[in-house]
């Protein structure tokens, strides 16, 4: 696979995270899903076992982009399981610094960041020390920000000072996350105008449990207002 075919095989548009059942992988790629979300953090009630992430991977079509969570593992441990399973995109959800990507090697990267009173600044920040160390993410997800917590925590982030994050064509795509549900999706996207959307309690009747009905309905709400929402600046450079 040539870099302009790997770049792009990472790109989507939806992504259901925190999968933990054979079971909801299937319903999110009945729904129309792009990306899937397998949750490696152990404190969190969405970790999977490496057995179970590997049933799941089995069950997924081949188009859908599989994402590796992690929060502050070692990145010898980050590539080892990536590779194991074949996954598409590593997802940095914890307090990694810039150089931790460069430690990646090629291994495509969403940084994750949990938005706080401090607003888009040390977001800002951090990419452009990324860029000077020429390991740039190939997305940007800002989730919104809970004391203690890494993320899932259903929280709406805050779209306002979402949607100031800088359109500069060397800025990653964004992605938004953020107590996404499928009543607020549209919204929100009509709000943020990122280039994808991610949610994980926003679609669960519990911890780690997906609600097909739920699923199909945020599915369906974000795919209609990406495909009528202007996202121009936020659209990937290749």
């Amino acid at each position: 696979m040539g870099r302009h075919e790997k770049q792009c095989s990472v790109m989507f548009r939806i992504k259901i995270c925190g999968i933990t059942t054979v079971e909801d992988a299937r319903v999110a790629c009945e729904a129309g899903a792009d990306a899937v979300g397998l949750n490696f953090y152990a404190p969190s009630p969405r970790c999977v076992t490496l057995e179970k992430a590997a049933a799941i991977c089995e069950a997924l079509s081949g188009s859908v982009v599989k994402v590796g969570l992690f929060v502050n593992a070692p990145a010898a441990e980050v590539a080892r399981i990536c590779g194991r399973l074949g996954l598409d995109l590593v997802q940095l959800h914890g307090d990694e610094p810039p150089e931790y990507m460069a430690d990646l090697g090629d291994w495509p990267v969403m940084r994750a960041f949990r938005l706080d009173a401090r607003g888009i600044g040390p977001i800002d920040q951090y990419l452009t020390r990324c860029k000077a160390l020429g390991c740039l993410p190939r997305l940007v997800l800002i989730d919104s920000s809970a004391p203690g917590q890494y993320g899932g925590t259903g929280r709406q982030a805050d779209w306002l000072t979402v949607a100031e994050y800088p359109g500069e064509e060397w800025h990653p795509p964004l992605i938004l996350a953020g107590g996404l549900t499928p009543r607020n999706v549209a919204q929100a996207i009509q709000s943020v105008r990122p280039f994808g959307v991610d949610t994980a309690s926003g679609v669960e009747m519990a911890p780690g449990r997906k609600s097909a009905d739920l699923v199909r309905r945020f599915v369906l709400a974000a795919r209609a207002a990406l495909d009528t929402t202007p996202t121009c600046k936020r659209r990937p450079p290749y």
